[in-house]
């Protein structure tokens, strides 16, 4: 039975189907996963980053940040070797802002014509999000190859044309627990509830950390600006 909630943790995202995996996912942590439908209206998030990590990480961030509360936020999409990792963070919109799945797979069928290795996987990371900045991320992926023809009714996405070796069939042929068990948002998710009493230690602690007062103009009558000696402060790993 799952304890009463000491956190609340926002979902940046406004998919109910999504929010509702989360939450029956963590249903036994003492935490309350709200999605953004649960706040006011806030700014959308530009997703721009050349990698998975980046926009997981953005979104998390941006959203930790303007609400106040630790914020989870996920990323994922094909990889295609022969195009050299291609679609990557632009597979939603592979074919245009407006593609439909049908849309993406054609146009990745199309680029592929002719080449003979046809190796893919997705990947899918995972980030939690600390107003203050830091953040824990999580990854998984799940390698496959892309088959010439759609197959298969289920799924979503480039599901039809992922063809899995293991299943000795696609995505889109496979029933969802099957393909929740190997897929890359399935392996991710795994690892985070393997280490979810570890995150809520890890949130615990960041959100009691005391930020340091506000210095006094006078700590920096005697700083050099310099462009030369300037800090470049990058997100830091954790």
């Amino acid at each position: 039975m799952a304890s009463k909630p000491e956190m609340i943790i926002v979902l940046a995202t406004r998919n109910k189907g999504k929010t509702r995996e989360f939450q029956e996912i963590l249903k036994n942590f003492p935490v309350e996963i709200r999605s953004l439908d649960d706040f006011g209206p806030i700014p959308e998030v530009v997703e721009d980053g050349k990698t998975f990590d980046d926009n997981a990480y953005k979104k998390a961030s941006f959203t930790a940040k303007v609400l106040g509360i630790p914020a989870i936020a996920d990323d994922s999409g094909l990889v295609v070797e022969a195009l050299n990792g291609v679609p990557g963070v632009h597979s939603a919109r592979y074919a245009g802002q407006n593609a439909t799945d049908q849309d993406n797979i054609n146009k990745l069928l199309k680029e592929l014509e002719g080449k003979t290795n046809r190796k893919a996987a997705f990947e899918c990371v995972i980030s939690i999000a600390v107003p203050s900045g830091p953040a824990l991320t999580y990854e998984g992926r799940c390698e496959g190859e892309i088959i010439n023809e759609p197959r298969g009714e289920g799924g979503f996405g480039y599901d039809p044309v992922f063809y899995y070796p293991e299943f000795g069939k696609t995505f889109a042929e496979a029933d969802l627990q099957e393909k929740n068990k190997v897929s890359h948002r399935g392996k991710a998710l795994a690892e985070l509830v393997d280490e979810f009493d570890k995150v809520l230690a890890w949130l615990k602690q960041r959100l009691a950390e005391v930020k340091p007062p506000k210095p006094d103009h006078s700590q920096f009558e005697n700083n050099d600006w310099s462009e030369s000696k300037t800090v470049q402060i990058k997100k830091a790993a954790v």
